[in-house]
């Protein structure tokens, strides 16, 4: 019986250290979301304003640009999936990889050759088990990305939107990541980059029907407003969806390790329930076991007086 004591124990102070672990992941988690968060909601307005702007330039002349014009029959597509590089954060990074294959299939049934790009080493490492193609990928700054980050990543995906598909180039560009809606919902999206769809983005700036249009004059010329509108559109859309999936996957870790340190509560309240019945039981037995050799030395000692 005091062997199980003992055991009980053991397992109640292990199970202690790792409550103190998930609950210090927990808050370090919820700190970050906050920062995660004020950086979204500053990135997101000059996102949106320069899709805008694109838009303006698109709408007001009629260049044919990589930025805006769709190929009549495009046969290749670029994806860039963003994952994270740690784990302990529920289906966070599945659920990513699960939304970009399901696009990768979309376009393969369209007739499309898929490029892949990963940011995170779960999505790489998801593609390498499994030996995917993988053009490039990146790591080490799905936490807290920068600008920076966000122009390597970008570098590559203009240098093949700009090439011919003859020579490895794409005709369209998507991105997968997971937006940050809300501390509890976090969703894998996928979007359009390139070629940018005039109405889509219309509508996320919410321009009325009735508003009309301002009339521009482009120098030197449109297709060279666009030619140095393309980089800049596509790492700020590029870096909000980094921000967006840092931010959705803090919040994924926060509820996860609450979720981890919960469990872990409620397993050691199970486990002092069992240690204190052990406890009762061997206590119990040492009295029995008292009272019974009081009760043989008593019937000893009656005997010997006889």
């Amino acid at each position: 019986m005091g062997a199980k004591l003992r055991v009980y124990k053991r397992r109640i102070r292990s199970v202690t250290a790792t409550k103190k672990i998930t609950k210090a992941m927990e808050m370090i988690a919820a700190s970050r979301i906050v920062k995660a968060q004020r950086q979204v909601a500053a990135s997101t307005p000059y996102a949106s304003e320069l899709t805008r702007a694109v838009t303006a330039v698109a709408t007001g002349s009629n260049t044919k640009h990589a930025l805006t014009t769709e190929v009549e029959n495009p046969t290749r597509a670029a994806i860039l999936l963003i994952t994270s590089d740690r784990g302990l954060a529920g289906g966070y990074s599945s659920n990513a990889i699960k939304a970009a294959e399901q696009l990768t299939e979309r376009l393969k049934a369209e007739g499309k050759e898929v490029d892949a790009y990963i940011v995170g080493r779960k999505g790489v490492s998801y593609y390498a088990f499994r030996e995917r193609k993988v053009v490039d990928s990146w790591t080490g700054f799905t936490d807290s990305p920068t600008y920076a980050d966000a122009k390597a990543v970008a570098a590559p995906l203009i240098e093949a939107v700009q090439r011919d598909t003859a020579e490895g180039g794409v005709d369209e560009l998507h991105i997968v990541f997971t937006e940050f809606v809300s501390m509890m919902t976090q969703t894998p999206v996928d979007n359009r980059l390139l070629p940018l769809s005039l109405d889509a983005s219309a509508d996320e700036q919410e321009t009325s029907k009735t508003e009309l249009l301002p009339l521009f004059d482009f120098e030197p010329s449109a297709e060279d407003v666009l030619d140095a509108l393309l980089p800049r559109y596509v790492e700020s859309r590029i870096y909000n969806a980094l921000l967006q999936a840092a931010a959705s996957k803090h919040a994924a870790t926060r509820r996860a390790m609450k979720s981890a340190t919960d469990n872990a509560e409620e397993l050691i309240k199970s486990l002092s329930r069992l240690a204190n019945a052990a406890r009762q039981a061997e206590i119990t037995q040492e009295i029995s076991e008292i009272v019974g050799g009081a009760s043989a030395l008593a019937d000893a000692t009656a005997g010997s007086d006889k």
